[in-house]
C-alpha cells in the first residue's frame, strides 16, 4: 500500500513539472543545426528527442520561427528554447520527440525585428532572412 501512495505521488509530482511546450527543457537530444537557405536531412529512430538548432542574435531584432507544427505522428513538438552565446546572439532549440515511422517536414523562418514574441506584418524578406528547413525522417 505504501509503494502504491508513493507512485501516486511521483506521477503527480512528474505531471506537475513536466516538459510541456514552452517550459525548460534541458536535454536537448540528437541537436541537428540549420540555417536560411539550406535544407538538413534529419534521420532518427522511433523515440528520439531531437532539436532543430538555429543562431539567431536578438539584440539586432533577429528571430526564428516556425511556420507550421510537423505532422504530430511522426515528429512531436516540446518545446522553443533560447540559450546565449558567449558573445553576441546564441542559438534558438526547436525541440521534438521522434514518434512513429514517416517522413515530415519543419520550416523554420527568420526574420529581422520579430524577436521576442512579434509577429512581422508581412512576409520575411531582405538580409538576415529566409528559410531553414528540416527534412525529418523516422525509421
Amino acid at each position: 500500500m505504501v509503494y502504491r501512495m508513493w507512485a501516486v505521488v511521483l506521477l503527480l509530482v512528474g505531471l506537475v513539472t513536466g516538459c510541456g511546450a514552452g517550459s525548460a527543457v534541458y536535454d536537448f537530444g540528437v541537436v541537428v543545426h540549420g540555417e536560411a537557405g539550406k535544407t538538413a536531412d534529419v534521420r532518427l529512430t522511433p523515440g528520439r528527442r531531437f532539436s532543430l538548432a538555429v543562431d539567431e542574435n536578438p539584440a539586432t531584432g533577429d528571430g526564428w520561427r516556425m511556420a507550421a507544427l510537423p505532422d504530430v505522428k511522426v515528429a512531436s513538438f516540446i518545446s522553443e528554447e533560447y540559450r546565449a552565446g558567449g558573445g553576441t546572439g546564441g542559438v534558438r532549440y526547436f525541440v521534438f520527440n521522434a514518434k512513429y515511422p514517416g517522413t515530415t517536414t519543419v520550416t523554420l523562418y527568420a526574420c529581422r525585428h520579430c524577436a521576442g514574441g512579434a509577429t512581422p506584418t508581412q512576409p520575411p524578406s531582405g538580409p538576415g532572412t529566409g528559410e531553414a528547413i528540416f527534412r525529418i525522417t523516422v525509421a
